[in-house]
């Protein structure tokens, strides 16, 4: 597998294909490059594509703390630099969202266009206070808080394999790093990073607030995608994502 030294810490990614416009996926927080495969598979037959683990994640590197969005953002455009992909598809999910509106804002000349799947941009004063728990929790060796949280990721008609599947992974990333990544994203600010940014930009919404009313559901029991709806219905997203790179890029 790749990797790349930058500033003493080793970040792993998988570099296949060939195709220009080259696609960067960036994964969310606890997770890692294996969360964006089904769309690594299906743009790697036109477009080189490049799946990272972010430094903390995966096989990468896990340096002490702090892991700001800003750090991630620098680590990407580092990889884009050094392989020579030119202006790239950055495609995030979650955490991996912020990180590539970031990438955008403060490297324009690495980025052709931007997809954010379901990022978390702005927090309310309720689930900021949610998050914050969460990650005081986690820090003083207490997962429950961040199981709950993972589970409310997705819908009551997720397949319950894939998220147990996803549950393992998260909750198997060092807690340290977990807590010190979801803090880099409440303290990032999204609406600045994006009064900066002059690329296209994609934005992809879980089914809104991921649980739709009682009445439609009840009515359209497979209605929507929880937060990681690129696993879950993997083909609408590469859909989307295609349909935009038509009209915009």
């Amino acid at each position: 597998m790749p990797t790349i030294v930058r500033n003493g810490i080793k970040l792993v990614f998988e570099d296949r294909s060939a195709g220009k416009p080259a696609f960067v996926f960036v994964h969310g927080t606890s997770c890692n490059r294996s969360f964006f495969a089904p769309q690594a598979e299906h743009f790697a037959r036109r477009h080189r594509v490049v799946s990272v683990d972010l430094r903390g994640h995966g096989e990468s590197d896990k340096p002490p703390g702090p892991y700001p969005i800003a750090a991630y953002a620098d680590d990407i455009a580092y990889i884009i630099e050094q392989v020579g992909l030119s202006k790239v598809i950055a495609v995030g999910h979650s955490m991996g969202g912020v990180i590539v509106l970031q990438l955008a804002a403060a490297h324009p000349g690495s980025v052709a266009a931007i997809v954010m799947v379901d990022p978390p941009l702005v927090f309310s004063p309720d689930r900021r206070a949610v998050m914050e728990a969460m990650v005081a929790a986690t820090e003083a060796g207490d997962d429950a808080p961040r199981s709950q949280w993972i589970k409310n990721m997705f819908l009551p008609t997720s397949d319950r394999r894939l998220m147990e599947e996803v549950l393992a992974v998260m909750l198997s990333a060092p807690p340290d790093v977990a807590a010190s990544a979801v803090r880099g994203v409440l303290e990032f600010d999204s609406p600045a990073a994006a009064a900066l940014c002059t690329a296209p930009a994609l934005h992809l919404a879980a089914s809104p607030p991921r649980m739709p009313p009682a009445s439609i559901r009840e009515r359209l029991p497979n209605i929507g995608a929880g937060h990681f709806n690129q696993l879950e219905v993997p083909d609408q997203v590469n859909a989307m994502i295609e349909a935009f790179l038509r009209h915009y890029v």
